[in-house]
């Protein structure tokens, strides 16, 4: 009960986060995706403040529940990142922009910290997944980790550092989506019942 309610979670976290910033995108006139940061629509006095926060909120408390359930599934690490970059993404609405430059640096440094361990999360999965077997997921989470660093690290060097940002976390939130989706078909494989043993009553 517990895997399922976290792996639930995994996908609904994500999924909140990249509602609320593509429909705040798409209400704030001016606005770019290309060029302009998903904290922009956070920012002190932005029109979409309040649904953009509701997004980073939503998915800090979805990861965070999913971060435990990864914990179960996976021996690691991959599980610490998943809740740092819960945590991180917390800091990083609890700091909007535009209020202070003591603030304005606190919400830098919150970002800083989600892009690290996002992409972290699946790089430090790829290991237990190859030990367990499943080598086809191993891969994909090594590609998906290199793949999310490399776009959000392009965010520093512009241009277009919105898509790049957008590129990144939604391949790592991706990440976390699939992971769920894994875990939920593995809680409803069916329990093989050795011969001979009695089944519960």
């Amino acid at each position: 009960m517990r895997s399922r309610l976290g792996a639930t979670a995994g996908v609904v976290g994500p999924l909140a986060f990249a509602g609320a910033w593509l429909i705040g995108s798409l209400k704030t006139s001016g606005y770019s995706m290309v060029n302009d940061a998903i904290s922009r629509l956070a920012a002190v006095g932005a029109d979409t403040r309040a649904l953009m926060t509701a997004g980073f909120v939503s998915f800090t408390i979805c990861v965070l529940i999913f971060s435990m359930s990864l914990r179960a599934a996976l021996p690691g690490g991959a599980w610490i990142a998943a809740a740092s970059t819960a945590i991180a993404t917390l800091g990083v609405a609890a700091f909007p922009l535009d209020h202070s430059g003591t603030v304005d640096a606190l919400h830098g440094l919150s970002a800083t910290i989600g892009y690290v361990t996002l992409a972290a999360t699946s790089l430090l999965a790829s290991r237990p997944l190859k030990a367990q077997g499943d080598h086809r997921a191993a891969k994909v989470s090594a590609l998906a980790g290199t793949a999310t660093a490399l776009c959000l690290a392009a965010t520093i060097l512009g241009p277009a550092d919105g898509l790049f940002q957008r590129l990144g976390v939604s391949i790592g939130d991706l990440w976390i989506v699939a992971a769920s989706v894994r875990m939920i078909r593995i809680a409803d494989r069916p329990r093989i019942v050795p011969a001979g043993a009695e089944r519960p009553r």
